[in-house]
């Protein structure tokens, strides 16, 4: 693509519990004060998403101030039963998010689905719609909710200051969207040094985070078209190699 396919979304939600690995070993879990570069790929790509494309995510602008909130929960043991533990969540959170999608280049068997205004047409109008799946703020029972944006509209909690976040999960690098040889066919972990520019988060993209750990081999997911995956026949009014369909 020469020029990326923009979208700009606002999410937001009561809590939200995007968890700091080390606080998962004791049963009890911690939110980090920002969101995870993953947990917000995993936000779009419920607006819309598609093995064709990979979401690259710009920017995230921190509208509401940084509160947290405890619970007393009752988790599942693995071994049956309950446990007694504190989740500490994030409480009323909203952020604004500029991310841009660019081809799959490992799936060269999904090379025929590359139609970038298809794609982009639709990615626009599920913004618009809310997503096509529900949004959750980093974990199950924190429900989020998305509406179309400008980004950079409106009084951010945090314009004009600048903070650090020390060493965090950037995200994680599954099989099918490995970059790197020595990546490929395993399950790669991230991790940046989160820095917030004038109450905005710029990510680095994926590629270029230079602490990453491989966790354990894996397989990437294959998509056929007409069994697991509509492929060129999903687009919303758009006249694509001679046939049109609206699924509205």
């Amino acid at each position: 693509m020469d020029k990326p396919n923009i979208i700009e979304y606002s999410v937001f939600g009561r809590y939200a519990l995007f968890t700091d690995p080390v606080s998962k070993t004791g049963g009890e879990k911690c939110s980090y004060q920002i969101p995870t570069y993953q947990a917000l790929k995993g936000i779009t790509e419920s607006i819309y998403w598609k093995p064709t494309i990979t979401w690259i995510i710009d920017e995230c602008r921190i509208m509401s101030q940084i509160r947290t909130e405890s619970k007393g929960m009752r988790p599942i043991k693995y071994g049956g039963g309950n446990d007694l533990a504190y989740y500490t969540y994030l409480h009323n959170v909203e952020y604004q998010v500029r991310a841009h999608f660019e081809w799959n280049e490992s799936r060269e068997d999904l090379a025929q689905d590359r139609n970038e205004n298809k794609h982009y047409d639709i990615a626009r109008r599920m913004v618009e719609r809310g997503g096509r799946r529900d949004i959750f703020l980093g974990a199950r029972e924190c429900q989020g909710y998305v509406e179309a944006c400008s980004f950079g509209e409106g009084k951010g909690a945090y314009d004009g200051m600048d903070m650090s976040y020390g060493i965090m999960v950037h995200g994680i690098t599954y099989p099918d969207e490995a970059v790197r040889e020595e990546e490929k066919g395993k399950m790669t972990v991230r991790l940046w040094n989160a820095q917030m520019k004038n109450g905005v988060l710029h990510f680095p993209r994926p590629e270029e985070c230079t602490i990453r750990k491989v966790l354990r081999d894996a397989k990437e997911k294959r998509f056929v078209p007409g069994q697991n995956f509509r492929g060129l026949q999903e687009f919303e009014g758009c006249e694509l190699f001679g046939f049109a369909k609206d699924f509205g």
